[in-house]
């Protein structure tokens, strides 16, 4: 595979395009890591999205590719605006939990509770939720913070947003 953004371009914005082969590609050839997390900084809001499906199978299949890549994912890839970026950071700060240092989790959570203050996208809050709530079972503070974004989100009109939102707080109380 010569270019990953080029492979990652083009097809219903909804599809997977090459990403399983570009993941497939990253696996077998780790060094080439740096190429695709760059595809984060395309034009092509495809391409990010891609990125970002292909990240999270990455995790899941190599973790320690993405774990020296934690503070270009919190500092640089936070401040992409786009749905999908934000609702993949929710997932992979969750995958790499153990990984992440006092500072880059003060910093995780930080910016998923600020995603969940003001952004409308469902899965973005959903994804934001399920983190949050995980770690308020262990963080007190945290969970003071988010019951009564919980207890707002329970109202949503969404029934995914408001069935997760119930769930979660019926787990941390």
């Amino acid at each position: 595979m010569e270019n990953f953004e080029n492979a990652l371009m083009g097809g219903h914005p909804n599809s997977l395009g090459n990403t399983v082969e570009v993941v497939a590609t990253v696996l077998k050839h780790p060094e080439r890591f740096e190429e695709l997390f760059n595809c984060y900084f395309s034009e092509d809001e495809v391409v990010r999205l891609r990125v970002s499906n292909a990240m999270k199978r990455i995790g899941k299949e190599q973790k320690a590719l993405l774990v020296p890549y934690i503070d270009r994912f919190l500092d640089v890839i936070s401040t992409i605006e786009q749905a999908s970026t934000q609702w993949t950071l929710a997932q992979l700060f969750l995958l790499l939990e153990r990984d992440l240092n006092a500072l880059q989790l003060r910093k995780a959570k930080e910016l998923l509770i600020k995603n969940l203050g003001r952004h409308d996208d469902w899965i973005v809050l959903n994804t934001t939720m399920e983190t949050l709530g995980r770690w308020a079972k262990k963080d007190a503070k945290l969970k003071q913070w988010l019951i009564p974004q919980l207890e707002r989100l329970s109202k949503d009109s969404r029934k995914s947003v408001h069935g997760r939102a119930k769930k979660i707080l019926l787990k941390i109380q």
